[in-house]
C-alpha cells in the first residue's frame, strides 16, 4: 500500500508533523507564517540532516520559507488545486490566543477567524480525514459587552463549514499526558472524515477517537512508559546543582550564559528521548536569575505547595506580582507548557525551565533542535515566535504519534471494509 500523505497548516515548529511522521505517514507540505517557527521545522524535517523519522516530500513549486496561510492561498491556489486526490490527511492547528482562558480571550482577535481559512484549503484539497487542534475553549462561545452571550462558538462555527463541504465532524477533549507526555496538557482535537468516508465507518468520525484509545494503550506498552509520566521522569537528567556547566555557545544567544554538560539518560522516559541523539543537545541555555529572584525562588519551593499554581493571598505575602507562577510537583506530570517561560518553576531547583526541559515535557526528541530566539518580550511577544513560544505552542509529538495511528487506522478500516465488498461483489456473480 502507498504511504499515506499529509499537509500541515499553521504547522509551527513542527510537533504534529513529527508526530504524524513518526507514526509512518508522509509529509508533502506545511505552511507555517513565523519565520523562526519555520526555521526549526526545516532544521529538523526538511534539511539534509540525518534524523530518525522521514523528510517531507516537499513539492518544487513552494519555496521552503514561512508562508501565511493568505499569501499561501492568494498565490498557489492552482497547485493547492491540484493536490486534490493526492492528500490523505489535513493537519493544523491555527492560533488559539483568542480562544484560551490563559490569555486575554478576545473575541475581536483576528487569529479567531484563521480557521476559516483553513477549512478554504480542505475545499480545494478534500483531504479524507482532517485533524485539527486547538484549547478546548474555542467550544465556548464569547461573551458580547455587558456579558450578553455571542451566539455560536467557533468550534460550531467549524462543525458547520466543515458540514457544508462535505465532511462529518468531532471534537473531542483530550489530555495529552494519557498518552506518554509528561505534561497536563488538555486540548481540544477535532477530527474531520469525508462524508464518503464516513459513511463506510462504524460510528462514522467517532470512530477515530476509538482508534485514538488502542493507539494510545498501544503506545504506552509499545514505549514501556507508565499510565502517567511524571517531571522528575522527564527531566531529573537535567538536573544542575553539583553538576559540571560549560559556557553556552548557541550562535542565538549572548555571551555570560551557561548550560549543563549533559551526562546521559536514566529514566525509561529520558531514554526514549534521547534515542538518535548521537551530539549534544541544543537550547540547553540556564537563565542567568539575580540572587534576589533566586532567593524569591527558592522560598516559593519551601513555602508554596508544588502541584498548584500560586493562589493570590500567597503571591500578596511573597510580593509576587506575575498571575500565574505554578512550582512544578516532581512526581507528577508538569502543567500546561506555555509560550512564557516564567510561568513555571523547576520542582527542584529554584530557576525557571531551560527550552530543552520545555521540549522534553511536549515530548521533543533530544535531537531536535530549535531555531531563532530564545525568548522576546514587549511588543514584540505578539509578533515574533522565539523558542520558548514554538515550545509552547506545539502538538506534543507523542501525542501527534497516536493521532496519526488512529487515522492510518481509520484508513485501513476502510479499505478493508472496500475489499470486503468487492469479495462480496465477486462471489455473488460467481452464484
Amino acid at each position: 500500500m502507498d504511504t499515506r500523505k499529509f499537509v500541515d497548516l499553521f504547522s509551527g515548529c513542527g510537533g504534529l508533523s513529527l508526530g504524524l511522521s513518526s507514526a509512518g505517514l508522509k509529509g508533502l507540505l506545511a505552511i507555517e507564517r513565523d519565520p523562526m517557527a519555520f526555521a526549526s521545522f526545516h532544521e529538523n524535517l526538511l534539511s539534509p540532516r540525518d534524523v530518525p523519522v522521514a523528510k517531507f516530500d516537499w513539492p518544487s513549486w513552494l519555496r521552503k520559507g514561512a508562508w501565511s496561510i493568505d499569501e499561501f492561498l492568494e498565490t498557489h491556489l492552482p497547485k493547492i488545486m491540484s493536490l486534490n486526490g493526492k492528500v490523505d490527511v489535513m493537519g493544523g492547528g491555527p492560533p488559539c490566543q483568542g480562544f484560551s482562558f490563559a490569555g486575554r480571550r478576545q473575541a475581536n482577535d483576528p487569529r479567531n477567524m484563521l480557521f476559516e481559512k483553513y477549512v478554504k484549503v480542505v475545499q480545494h484539497v478534500e483531504p479524507k480525514l482532517i485533524v485539527l487542534e486547538n484549547v478546548p475553549g474555542m467550544r465556548i462561545a464569547h461573551t458580547r459587552t455587558g456579558g450578553e452571550a455571542a451566539g455560536q462558538s467557533y468550534y460550531e462555527r467549524l462543525v458547520d463549514q466543515l458540514g457544508s463541504i462535505g465532511y462529518q465532524v468531532q471534537g473531542e477533549t483530550v489530555d495529552a499526558s494519557r498518552f506518554g507526555v509528561p505534561q497536563k496538557r488538555s486540548r481540544l482535537i477535532v477530527i474531520g472524515v469525508r462524508n464518503d468516508i464516513a459513511d463506510r465507518l462504524d460510528g462514522g468520525a467517532a470512530r477515530v477517537f476509538a482508534h485514538l484509545e488502542r493507539a494510545r494503550l498501544q503506545q504506552l506498552a509499545q514505549f514501556g512508559l507508565p499510565g502517567q509520566v511524571s517531571a522528575a521522569d522527564a527531566i531529573s537528567d537535567l538536573l544542575t546543582d553539583n553538576r559540571p556547566r560549560i559556557d553556552c555557545t548557541d550562535p542565538k544567544s549572548p555571551g555570560g550564559y551557561q548550560e549543563l554538560q549533559y551526562q546521559g539518560p536514566k529514566t525509561t522516559y529520558q531514554k526514549l528521548m534521547h534515542n538518535g541523539c548521537d551530539g549534544p543537545m541544543d537550547s540547553m541555555r540556564l537563565a542567568r536569575h539575580t540572587d534576589e529572584v533566586r532567593a524569591r525562588f527558592k522560598r516559593i519551593l519551601e513555602e508554596c505547595s508544588p502541584g498548584v499554581t500560586i493562589n493570590e493571598e500567597t503571591r500578596r505575602r511573597l510580593g509576587i506580582k506575575k498571575h500565574r507562577t505554578y512550582p512544578m510537583a516532581a512526581c507528577e506530570p508538569a502543567p500546561t507548557i506555555t509560550t512564557l517561560p516564567d510561568d513555571i518553576l523547576h520542582y527542584a531547583e529554584p530557576r525557571i525551565l531551560t527550552v530543552r526541559e520545555s521540549a522534553r515535557l511536549q515530548s521533543f526528541p533530544d535531537w531536535f533542535r530549535f531555531c531563532g530566539k530564545f525568548t522576546t518580550g514587549g511588543n514584540q511577544r505578539t509578533k515574533e515566535c522565539p523558542r520558548y513560544t514554538q515550545v509552547g505552542n506545539a502538538v506534543p509529538p507523542l501525542l501527534g504519534r497516536a493521532i496519526g495511528i488512529a487515522l492510518l487506522a481509520t484508513l485501513a478500516e476502510v479499505d478493508a471494509g472496500r475489499q470486503q465488498l468487492r469479495s462480496n461483489g465477486q462471489r455473488l456473480i460467481a452464484a
